[in-house]
Formats: C-alpha cells, structure tokens, sequence
C-alpha cells in the first residue's frame, strides 16, 4: 500500500512538471518567439539542471511535438463542441457557432496559435505522419464541415467556380476529407479553403497585434465579416 502510495505521488509530481515544462515553453515562446523554445532556457525558468529536464523530454522537438498536440486538440475540441451543440437544420448557426469557438480559442490560446499557425520552430523536425495527426484531420475535417453546410446552395449564391478538379489539390488533404465527405466536388474543397482564408486571415492579424492601433472593437469587425460571409454562401444570417 505504501509503495502504491509512493508510486501515486510520483506520477503526480512527473505530470504536474511535464504540465509545467509545457506552460513555460509556450510563455518563452509568447515572450521571445519561436527560436526561444529551448529545453536549457525552460530549466532555467524553472531552476531545474538541463540533465533533469531531458528526463521529461529527450530533445527539444520531444516537447514541440507534445505542445503541437495538447494545442490542436484543445482547438479541436473547442470548435467540435460547438459544432455539435447547434442544431443540424441551421447551417448558419453551425458556422457562427465553428467560427466564434475558433476566435475565443485562438484569443485565449495566442502562443498555441502561433504554434500551430504562426512561425515554424526553427530546425524542428515533426515525427513521421505529422504532429497532432487526429487533431489535425478533426479541424481539417470541421472545416469541410463549413462548406459542406451550405453546399450546393453556396455554389449558386457565390458563383463558385467549377472550374477546380481534384488533381488542384494536394494527396494529403484529399485522403483526409474526400473519405469524410465523399458527394462534395473539387469545388466545394475550394470553398472551404477560402472559408478558412475569411476566418484565419482576420484572425491573424488580430492575434498577432496588427488591429491593435486601427480598430477599437476586433469583435465586431469578426461579427460583420462572418455575417458577410454568412451571406455570401446563400444562407440566412
């Protein structure tokens, strides 16, 4: 029972400094970029010798990797949870509802946007299939999402062009969606692509300071642009 007890504080404490390796890297990183992730710099941080911070982490791309993953998956889980709360027979709300999470996420998470879509961590290298490779395949997928909600009635209202064949896209995208949504066209894929351009691109220079001197409320800026958007694909606001 002792010995129990004993492994049970053990494990504890591991999780609680691997926790806590994870939040420094991502404060470093917030504070100094993405060239500040740095296992030395962490010890540091946290008064530990560098010998017993490869105990949690064996190299540095260990911990972007493991940091890479607690990242999408808490953004996949956001924007998963707010897609299935809204009723199915409202595709504009799904889409506010995707959208908004999106947005709260990135504003409360800047350094795991970053992460994730900012700056690459200079000479890392992801394992083999990707970090985060079911995170990724859940945004990827939610994305679709988007575009397959208001699809066909988008194509009519926004003249999308059909122009697009799959041979536009990239392998590694297609085995991700076309298995998911296999009626949609090449041209829907686009959509959502585009889809993606309207939210993250405002989103990036939100979360990257750019709005900060030219608009008092990025809030209602996002509102306006996603109720533009709304519009654009044929759908009720």
């Amino acid at each position: 029972m002792a010995e129990t007890r004993t492994r049970g504080r053990r494990e504890r404490l591991r999780a609680e400094t691997t926790a806590e390796i994870k939040d420094v890297a991502l404060r470093l990183m917030a504070s100094g970029g993405p060239d500040a992730i740095t296992l030395r710099a962490i010890a540091r941080e946290m008064g530990m010798t560098a010998n017993a911070i490869y105990g949690y982490f064996a190299t540095r791309d260990d911990l972007v990797t493991a940091l890479i993953d607690d990242v999408y998956t808490a953004l996949a889980d956001a924007v998963d949870a707010a897609w299935a709360a809204t009723a199915a027979d409202d595709p504009a709300g799904r889409i506010r509802a995707w959208a908004h999470a999106f947005r709260d996420w990135a504003l409360a998470n800047p350094a795991g946007f970053r992460l994730i879509y900012g700056d690459p961590v200079p000479g890392y290298q992801a394992p083999e299939g990707g970090a985060a490779p079911d995170a990724a395949q859940r945004v990827c997928t939610g994305l679709t999402a988007l575009a397959a909600v208001a699809w066909p009635r988008a194509s009519e209202a926004s003249g999308a062009s059909e122009d697009f064949q799959w041979s536009d896209f990239d392998a590694g995208l297609l085995s991700k969606i076309r298995p998911a949504f296999p009626d949609l066209p090449p041209a829907a894929v686009a959509l959502a692509l585009r889809i993606w351009g309207h939210l993250h691109g405002l989103l990036c220079l939100e979360i990257y300071g750019h709005l900060r001197t030219q608009m008092l409320s990025p809030d209602k800026l996002f509102r306006e642009e996603l109720a533009q958007l709304v519009r654009s694909l044929g759908l009720t606001v």
